[in-house]
């Protein structure tokens, strides 16, 4: 039996954002939109961490034609590291990545597949704020979203009540909040960028919070300068922030200090939801009133655009 990947979409999508398993098999169609049930359809995976890699394959297995796709599981790291030798070699017929200016790069150098035909058929899923993070600079979508995750600040409720600490409202009861964990023996917050991104999320934090979303993502796409005096006021309040902070970050993973939360060594932590990989059955929350909240472009697969090789 013949399937397409509009058949498969046309299955259930669940709920939240348009956050469906069907999209994964969906955009795992091949470059033609249609193909037999017995095709194989590779997959470039960065879900390498073992708790998403098994949900992963849970996912995979839940359809019958999963067993059709073979997935290629790269360390996360290692696979954004090379991801433009990969797409410029032989990459997989799907692979993930993420959503807004980092896949209209990729997709304005034709390097991701257009994806509008199914858009056209599951739009009505998905947010406007998920459709346009999916759509390119030409108009057209070259993304379909599999999940997404919240930034928040984190930190352990017991922790908290043992201390009689409260969420902080502004930036300088945060920095009031921050000088008592110091006092109390605690580091204030977390921090790790040996892998090179998780800094990020500060930044990204700070600027939204500062300057505003729009101009965020204008500078994320090249539509701002770095040289504005904008951003010299977002880092200088870092550089105001950066004392209560964990020291020597360049050395430690994201795993690491999400450890130190989890051994009542730090009192908060800036970071996305799959954090809690690091929390099994520990007493953790998020700040739903911290001085800035971020919320993350969605991870998903894009069929990618293979390009052919010869001898």
């Amino acid at each position: 039996m013949n399937f397409s990947r509009r058949a498969v979409l046309g299955g259930a999508l669940a709920g939240f954002g348009g956050v469906a398993a069907s999209s994964l098999l969906a955009a795992c169609g091949d470059s033609g939109g249609g193909g037999s049930a017995t095709s194989e359809v590779t997959f470039g995976s960065n879900y390498s961490d073992s708790v998403p890699k098994a949900a992963m394959a849970a996912v995979l297995g839940s359809y019958p034609n999963g067993k059709n796709v073979k997935v290629n599981t790269v360390d996360h790291n290692s696979f954004q590291e090379n991801i433009n030798r990969y797409l410029q070699g032989n990459p997989d017929d799907v692979f993930c990545w993420f959503a807004g200016y980092r896949m209209q790069f990729f997709a304005k150098q034709g390097l991701a597949g257009d994806l509008s035909d199914v858009w056209s058929e599951v739009g009505g899923n998905f947010s406007d704020a998920l459709k346009a993070a999916s759509t390119g600079e030409d108009g057209k979508q070259y993304f379909l979203p599999f999940y997404n995750y919240p930034w928040g600040v984190f930190y352990r409720k017991s922790v908290w009540q043992q201390k009689g600490y409260a969420e902080p409202k502004t930036l300088d009861e945060f920095k009031a909040l921050c000088e008592k964990m110091k006092t109390d023996g605690l580091v204030p917050v977390a921090f790790a960028d040996k892998d090179g991104w998780p800094a990020m999320g500060t930044f990204d934090y700070l600027n939204m919070r500062i300057n505003g979303y729009q101009f965020h993502v204008d500078l994320m796409a090249g539509k701002q300068a770095w040289t504005d005096a904008k951003l010299k006021t977002v880092f200088d309040t870092w550089r105001g922030l950066l004392p209560y902070h964990q020291p020597g970050a360049n050395g430690r993973t994201w795993q690491e200090a999400a450890q130190s939360l989890l051994n009542k060594q730090s009192g908060m932590y800036v970071s996305g939801t799959f954090v809690g990989e690091q929390f099994p059955g520990a007493s953790c929350r998020t700040s739903t009133s911290s001085p800035s909240r971020r919320s993350t472009p969605s991870s998903a697969a894009t069929r990618s655009r293979r390009r052919s090789t010869g001898s």
